[in-house]
């Protein structure tokens, strides 16, 4: 398979790109999703989301204290 940066994958293999989606490789082609959940249910007057590209998750932190983080209700992805 060949991915979109042009890199070639062995069919059955898998991997994580560095947008945080895991993909694989099978001789119908590649398939992609998100390696992450997305926070939906949260104050956002009061708290933002925040992705770290590092470990690919969010965090929900009040906007005035990142130190602070916010309860959220739900998450897809």
């Amino acid at each position: 398979c060949l991915d979109e940066e042009g890199k070639v994958h062995e069919f059955e293999s898998s991997w994580r790109t560095e947008d945080c989606n895991d993909c694989s490789c099978s001789k119908t082609g590649i398939g992609c999703c998100t390696s992450y959940m997305r926070p939906v249910d949260y104050d956002e007057e009061k708290c933002e989301s925040i992705f770290n590209k590092e470990t690919c998750t969010y965090t929900v932190v009040e906007k005035d204290d990142h130190s602070k983080e916010c309860p959220v209700h739900s998450w897809v992805g």
